[in-house]
């Protein structure tokens, strides 16, 4: 018999019972909509998730300077003064190397009118916000120039924005004070508003990253501070990939600026964001496997539901089979028989289970605001697995078909 043949007689037998047809593959079609739709919304916050570690900077990392420790009191990393703006320079022309953004903070009352609100002022350089992937909403981020001239310029994070100004204002041109307590006591500096940034959210571990000011960190260093050193300095490699060769390097080169002998310990630290980045990869991997996990149970339940009914198929067609072994036909010719109907079956289900698949994702990113991905993949496999379950609980229905004795069949009733 013909595969032609063999198809065209599965699906006459199938359309026999219409309704019997459509409850069968019911199963295996809410078994791929549902895995299709679990996969796309694990995908979707999988995609999520990566563009808010993108947005943090994967490829970051920071050279911090070490701890200080006077009288005994160690004040913790970032507090000594051996990390210098020359160290920042001599960094940026390490092989790896996108951008550089040396920083010093300090915290300060901003006054505006009769509004004042307590912030960090985060002292950065031009290259910050293309580390950080930190666009400005409205004007501009500060200039080379205002960093070489130490400019009295500050742009605004939202929330401070908000406070001093009311929600959606634009503070582009106003002057704000900002006071400032150090070594040389009490002291207020005029800021001329150059740009407000857009809104970052919150960061993974609680804070708000929009309460804050930037200002040239050599406006902190030289007039609110008075020192000659900085914090941290801020590093984008050119690729994620390559992170964690160029910090290597950069801690290779530390070591040789500050004369660091073999074997004793270094005075900064260098961190990157990759530790952070796999755990949440990892964790939305996890995440997305067991909703599939989930959802290919009811493929299972499909499966089984299609076995049930290939046995009671091969139960109320005994003397038809019976009689096909009786002019001829082998017992592999019924076997491909049962088992192509019980495969069309799985197919044919999963076909569609794909198609409601596709709107039930669509439906959840329309409805609730969810985002979901619906990859290729998820499809392949599902359309795989639907026609692999097919075979598999067909079979032994089948078999049991295949191995008849034709005379028995014949007297069934």
């Amino acid at each position: 018999m013909s595969v032609l043949m063999v198809f065209r007689v599965a699906l006459k037998a199938l359309g026999r019972n219409k309704m019997r047809t459509a409850l069968t593959m019911l199963g295996m079609i809410i078994g791929v909509a549902a895995v299709i739709t679990m996969v796309a919304l694990g995908t979707g916050a999988q995609t999520s998730i990566e563009a808010q570690i993108q947005s943090t900077g994967t490829n970051m990392i920071i050279v911090s300077a070490g701890n200080f420790s006077q009288g005994g009191v160690r004040q913790g990393q970032g507090n000594a003064s051996t990390l210098t703006p020359d160290d920042a320079a001599a960094i940026s022309r390490v092989d790896g190397v996108q951008y550089t953004a040396p920083g010093i903070n300090t915290r300060g009352q901003l006054i505006y009118g009769n509004q004042n609100w307590n912030t960090q002022v985060q002292g950065t350089d031009v290259d910050f916000p293309l580390i950080r992937s930190w666009p400005t909403a409205t004007g501009i981020f500060f200039t080379p120039q205002d960093v070489s001239t130490a400019a009295k310029v500050a742009v605004l994070g939202n929330t401070v924005r908000d406070q001093l100004f009311g929600p959606g204002a634009d503070p582009t041109g106003q002057v704000i004070r900002i006071a400032n307590t150090s070594a040389q006591g009490q002291t207020s500096y005029p800021f001329t508003v150059v740009g407000v940034l857009a809104s970052k959210g919150q960061s993974g571990v609680g804070q708000d990253q929009d309460d804050v000011v930037f200002v040239p960190y050599t406006t902190v260093m030289k007039k609110m501070r008075g020192v000659t050193f900085i914090q941290q300095v801020t590093v984008s490699a050119a690729t994620a990939g390559d992170t964690s060769a160029t910090a290597d390097r950069i801690a290779a080169l530390m070591r040789v600026r500050h004369k660091i002998q073999p074997g004793d310990p270094d005075d900064f630290m260098v961190r990157t964001m990759e530790e952070m980045a796999a755990v949440r990869v990892q964790a939305t991997q996890t995440m997305t496997a067991l909703l599939a996990s989930i959802a290919g149970v009811s493929l299972l339940v499909g499966g089984i539901g299609i076995m049930n009914i290939m046995l009671v198929s091969v139960t109320e067609r005994t003397r038809e089979i019976g009689l096909r072994m009786a002019i001829g036909a082998r017992g592999r010719d019924v076997l491909l028989q049962f088992l192509v109907e019980a495969v069309v079956l799985s197919l044919f289900g999963g076909a569609v289970g794909i198609a409601l698949g596709f709107g039930l994702s669509q439906g959840v990113t329309l409805w609730m605001n969810w985002p979901t991905a619906v990859s290729p993949g998820a499809v392949a496999v599902s359309f795989g697995f639907a026609g692999a379950i097919g075979v598999f609980f067909g079979f032994y229905p089948a078999r049991k078909a295949a191995a008849l004795d034709p005379i028995d069949a014949l007297r069934f009733e």
